[in-house]
């Protein structure tokens, strides 16, 4: 059993970066997928990006492609997304999951807020 803890949201202003970080509070990350997904008011979750975490590949929704990255940290068994060029419609809580496959996640964090003010 994995389970993931997120943390690094914040307020920012549009155009503006924030880097959130999903650690391991239990287990390890080392085979399994990682994925951060957000929900914003109103809307539907959305799955934004994801990491294979011992090949290192990656994907990304449309959404955030060229904009935000995610990336590891084995040593601190540590999954990270950085967000830049931060637009008002990222505004959401942000989670990190953990799983087996890209479309399927069996461990979730409790979430951290993302506000991009205008």
């Amino acid at each position: 059993q994995v389970q993931p803890v997120e943390s690094g949201g914040g307020v920012v202003q549009a155009g503006g970066s924030l880097r959130l970080s999903c650690a391991a509070s239990e287990g390890t990350f080392s085979t399994y997928v990682i994925g951060w997904f957000r929900r914003a008011p109103g809307k539907e979750r959305e799955h934004v990006a994801a990491l294979y975490y011992s090949g290192g590949s990656t994907w990304y929704a449309d959404s955030v492609k060229g904009r935000f990255t995610i990336s590891k940290d084995n040593a601190k068994n540590t999954v990270y997304l950085q967000m830049n060029t931060l637009k008002p419609e990222d505004t959401a809580v942000y989670y990190c999951a953990v799983g087996s496959y890209l479309t399927q996640y069996d461990y979730w964090g409790q979430g951290t807020q993302v506000t991009v003010s205008s």
